[in-house]
């Protein structure tokens, strides 16, 4: 018998050791100073998220989940335990070992849940860590940077714990109450009969964590069925329905496409009304049209650009289709909505379905060239410019960084590109080019205080007012460029294309940064085109207008007409059809998508919380949500449209990838 056993009649056991039938006091003690730690580590991290939002509380509805998955994990070991108990050697080594591997997982995913919900306000789920995976080069840094130190700290103690803790307490524990050191495995009388039951207790708990507790006002406060589940649960449950949903449409994806896009063997033809002129992408990062002085008299960061404004072609509702970085580039290079998955599948060999600006060009004698401040892992910007047709590429790892700081973790100061700048105009201005600039100041983590140009108080907010200076310095870098072009006497022959390609969003709608930030302060940017001899004293775009209609307008104002082929967007040198809607994604898949048509603006958040519907004219801020006000036919039709759209724009992505050229 293990020891403290004593059999009363063969049917009874002495008081209070009734519970070493299943395991030896060892054995209890070992899993219970890992478990029990492990459980209030794991409850206090979810409570300090639902503190997070606005006007929560930490209740029973909202904990619910985390509740019995712990429960429900606690019950799995000591019942697998407990089914080794009589064993030695191997298997119940194996046992062990898995024990702690498991919750090495489970507090690495629970950490990094809290960590990436107080940085984005987003919940981490299977699409989120099946992109990182394969980019640790870009997501390490954005990791370091979000989490405090006592982050880092509390990580690295629960892991050690996980790792030394149960032995070290056990062995403590064992030498003060004097138990033998050599492991005594005990009778398996009615072990597997204990076992089997709380292996099913667990199994049952387990099931309840996917049951989802919240009331209807917790979801309209903030919260969502992913943020409610636990975060081990909805990282495996996502999982599972992207993988079910990718078996289901593989059988399907070549019948269902809808073909080739019509864009797809687009070229240009020469008119009465072509002049070569240079054009000039000027691509402002994490930059919303609320953060410019343009958009925002009462805000002085962006002075040369509001003076700019005062002689271009300004749009006052111009908006990104998804808010980042890659896909809003696609758009604006290659005029047609990106691929509305995570990756940037756009970067793969044959990954855009049409031509781009920059190809269409080269065919018509143009240099061309791609500079950013930002280090040639960013986005995969190596093989995106490739695609688009840029001859010549310049990412930060060409540049001298002497004299320039960080302003971000994936770049330096923007003004690093006006040396390579120069030097690449002087050779090649004998002939008409194109350039973009990739500008990346603007980006998450905003260092931008203590640079060259000095700092403002913008805000109180230090997150909002080191984003604003970072603003601020990229209308300088603006201001710059355009010196440089006037200096080598390329000013006047040169249109100028500026614009934010998504937003920024502080807390304003619970999230932050900008790639699942579907209302204003994410997808409203600003947009404006300079051409000297254009569009003097001012001129506005009346309407909704995305960046897919910066391509078409480019075109004709070179004078250029496109043939064997038809893009989306529109010139904005001509009125914008009344009735247009614009429909945009979040980044992450299934997270969630909209619609503007006027001033009616509509999100889906894929069932993960309510649906909204905003009037953008009377609430601009988007703080009234109608949907329950709205006919459900009309939000059924508005939803419906928004899926078949999605699933258009990637069936032209999906043929061109896997389909037979």
């Amino acid at each position: 018998m293990p020891d403290g056993f004593r059999l009363e009649g063969g049917k009874a056991l002495e008081k209070y050791e009734w519970w070493l039938v299943l395991l030896s006091r060892r054995d209890w003690i070992y899993l219970l100073s890992l478990l029990v730690p492990l459980v209030v580590y794991n409850l206090a991290l979810k409570v300090a998220s639902v503190a997070s939002i606005p006007g929560l509380a930490p209740t029973f509805d909202l904990m619910r989940s985390n509740i019995f998955f712990n429960l429900g994990y606690a019950l799995f070991w000591i019942g697998l335990f407990a089914a080794v108990r009589s064993r030695r050697g191997t298997l119940r080594r194996v046992v062990v070992i898995l024990f702690h591997v498991f919750t090495i997982l489970v507090v690495i995913v629970t950490t990094s849940a809290y960590q990436y919900f107080r940085t984005t306000g987003t919940t981490l789920d299977y699409g989120i860590i099946a992109l990182w995976l394969p980019h640790p080069q870009e997501v390490m840094p954005v990791l370091a940077s979000g989490a405090t130190l006592w982050t880092w700290v509390l990580l690295f103690v629960a892991l050690l714990y996980v790792v030394l803790g149960p032995s070290l307490v056990t062995s403590a524990l064992g030498r003060w109450q004097g138990w033998p050191e050599r492991f005594r495995p005990g009778r398996a009388q009615n072990g597997v009969l204990s076992s089997l039951g709380l292996l099913l207790l667990a199994l049952g708990f387990g099931s309840l964590s996917l049951l989802i507790g919240a009331r209807p006002t917790d979801f309209t406060s903030g919260a969502s069925v992913s943020f409610v589940r636990d975060p081990f649960v909805n990282l495996v449950l996502t999982g599972v329905k992207e993988e079910t949903t990718k078996e289901d449409t593989t059988s399907a994806s070549v019948t269902d496409r809808d073909g080739e896009h019509p864009a797809s063997h687009a070229s240009l033809v020469q008119t009465s009304q072509t002049q070569k002129r240079n054009v000039v992408l000027i691509h402002l990062e994490s930059t919303r049209a609320g953060a410019t002085t343009t958009y925002n008299k009462d805000l002085g960061t962006t002075p040369f650009l509001d003076e700019l404004a005062k002689n271009s072609l300004l749009a006052e509702q111009d908006y990104t289709i998804v808010p980042h970085t890659s896909k809003a580039s696609v758009s604006v290079n290659c005029g047609i909505e990106p691929h509305l998955v995570q990756p940037s599948t756009e970067a793969r060999p044959d990954g855009i379905p049409v031509p781009c600006l920059a190809s269409l060009l080269k065919d018509q004698g143009y240099n061309t060239v791609f500079f950013q401040s930002s280090t040639k892992d960013f986005e995969d910007f190596t093989g995106l410019a490739k695609n688009f047709g840029y001859e010549d590429y310049y990412p930060l790892e060409s540049m001298d960084t002497e004299g320039f700081e960080q302003s971000n973790y994936f770049g330096y100061e923007d003004d690093v590109m006006l040396e390579p700048s120069e030097q690449w105009l002087k050779e090649h201005k004998g002939k008409p080019f194109l350039a973009e600039y990739l500008l990346g100041t603007g980006h998450h983590d905003y260092r931008c205080l203590g640079l060259r140009y000095g700092d403002k108080n913008f805000s109180g907010g230090e997150q909002l007012n080191r984003y604003l200076n970072c603003i601020r310095y990229q209308d300088y870098f603006v201001k710059n460029l355009f010196d440089q072009y006037k200096k080598l006497g390329l000013y006047d022959n040169t249109i100028f294309v500026l614009y934010g390609d998504h937003g920024e969003s502080f807390g304003e709608h619970g999230r932050y940064q900008h790639d699942d930030v579907i209302w204003e302060e994410g997808l409203k940017v600003p947009f404006l085109i300079h051409a000297p001899g254009w569009f003097e004293g001012g001129e506005q775009v009346e309407g909704l207008s995305n960046h897919g209609d910066i391509l078409p307008t480019v075109l004709e104002m070179l004078g250029y007409e496109v043939k064997d082929g038809k893009y989306p967007g529109y010139s904005l040198l001509h009125s914008l059809p009344e009735g247009r809607t614009l429909m945009f994604s979040c980044f992450h898949e299934a997270q969630c998508l909209a619609s503007i048509k006027g001033s009616e603006k509509y999100i889906y958040h894929n069932g993960n919380q309510p649906d909204e519907f905003f009037d953008l004219s009377k609430d601009p801020l988007e703080k009234n949500n109608l949907a329950d006000e709205r006919p459900k036919e009309e939000m059924d039709k508005r939803r419906n449209d928004l899926l078949a759209w999605r699933s258009s724009v990637n069936a032209t992505y999906e043929r061109r990838t896997t389909l037979p050229s």
